[in-house]
């Protein structure tokens, strides 16, 4: 593919030319030459192509009814892409929870448990659940946005720490995306290190996954 900017031959040009040239025009006013694309009429799909299909039909009806939302336009403005183009991108993109950090938190009431989360385009929302070693929840509830990556979390029970305690944060983007990471409370209140497990929550809402104490 080829754009052109300020040429007087192919000013104005859009659709095909021959057999091989397609032109359209740039939102910046460039035009853009591809070649024209060959399909077999005959052709098989593989399983994870029908699969890829799927979800971009998914993201496809998501972008038409979130392209007015002002994030989108915003992020569309001055570049090739529209807001539609943004939003699609944004359904395949993932939101991430970089850390978590207790260190302020005693078991009391009131107390602060800090997340660092971010996504590509905005986080909707930052939710914390505490459990214990068998999956039992024992507190949740919503983060509140900081400052530059970071969420805060305010306790709202007491409760006596142990090293079976698990903190887990889960971060949602606007589609609807959902990215979580667990840690473990030692008795010197410090967090253990532990993988971070990515999960894409489609739909239906409400769908139990298997991850102790995690519903998306």
């Amino acid at each position: 593919m080829a754009k052109v900017d300020d040429n007087i031959i192919t000013e104005g040009l859009s659709g095909r030319l021959g057999k091989k040239l397609v032109f359209r025009k740039g939102r910046a006013g460039t035009t853009i030459v591809s070649i024209r694309a060959k399909f077999s009429g005959d052709r098989e799909f593989t399983e994870d192509q029908l699969s890829h299909q799927e979800l971009f039909k998914t993201a496809i009806a998501y972008a038409k009814k979130a392209k007015s939302q002002p994030i989108y336009k915003k992020l569309a403005r001055g570049t090739e892409s529209n807001s539609f183009n943004v939003a699609v991108a944004d359904w395949f993109s993932q939101p991430q929870v970089m850390d978590i950090d207790p260190t302020q938190w005693t078991g009391e009431v009131g107390q602060i448990i800090r997340i660092q989360a971010q996504d590509e385009v905005m986080l909707a929302t930052v939710s914390v659940l505490i459990q214990d070693a068998n999956g039992n929840i024992l507190e949740q509830g919503e983060a509140v946005p900081f400052e530059d990556l970071w969420w805060y979390y305010t306790t709202t029970s007491q409760l006596a720490q142990s090293s079976t305690l698990q903190v887990v944060a889960t971060a949602q983007d606007l589609p609807g995306s959902q990215s979580a990471s667990l840690g473990t409370i030692p008795t010197n209140n410090t967090i253990l290190p532990s993988p971070v497990f990515l999960m894409r929550c489609w739909f239906p809402a409400g769908t139990q996954i298997t991850f102790p104490g995690l519903i998306c």
